[in-house]
């Protein structure tokens, strides 16, 4: 484990803590999912299913026990921890990790992102500034103002897993940005 990677889990830190607190907490949960389903327009079944998604992907994820708070010094222990145990075992997690959050953010399940999706997903996670969402999009190479959701998902799986300096990281320069 190095000190880029541990950066980098910082900055993934920081981008969950929705309410910017300076903790991540069940009040993080339930501002991102009530923003994606008010942005999305999402009602009834398809609203409530959401929720429990996200829930679920909150507790099976950044948790360490069901809707616990969790400090940035305890988030980094736990990624440390998991990754040291076995890096294989870590790099899956965090592969299922991101192609879940994904799976759920797909709400059309056409399998890409528009800006707009971007957008609403960015805002859910509170981060309102449109404009520096707008570049962080851009550096995907949009086809058609759409990219592939596998190209996304790949992006945010390296940047967790990727601890060497010197690689392109999409997620790292949005964050940058």
């Amino acid at each position: 484990m190095t000190d880029f990677l541990i950066a980098k889990w910082k900055i993934w830190y920081k981008s969950l803590d929705v309410n910017h607190d300076g903790k991540i907490s069940f009040e993080d949960v339930e501002e991102s999912r009530n923003k994606f389903t008010d942005l999305h327009n999402l009602v009834g079944e398809k609203s409530s299913g959401v929720k429990v998604d996200m829930e679920d992907w909150w507790n099976t994820y950044i948790f360490p026990t069901k809707g616990a708070e969790i400090s940035e010094e305890e988030f980094l222990k736990m990624l440390g921890d998991q990754y040291k145990a076995d890096k294989a075992a870590f790099n899956a997690k965090m592969s299922d990790c991101f192609n879940k959050i994904f799976d759920v953010i797909d709400t059309n399940k056409d399998r890409s992102i528009d800006l707009d999706e971007f957008i609403y997903a960015f805002k859910a996670f509170g981060h309102e500034n449109e404009d520096i969402v707008k570049k962080a999009f851009s550096l995907f190479n949009p086809t058609k103002n759409t990219v592939p959701l596998r190209t996304v998902v790949d992006s945010w799986i390296a940047f967790v897993t990727a601890d060497e300096a010197g690689k392109d990281d999409i997620i790292k320069k949005a964050f940058e940005s």
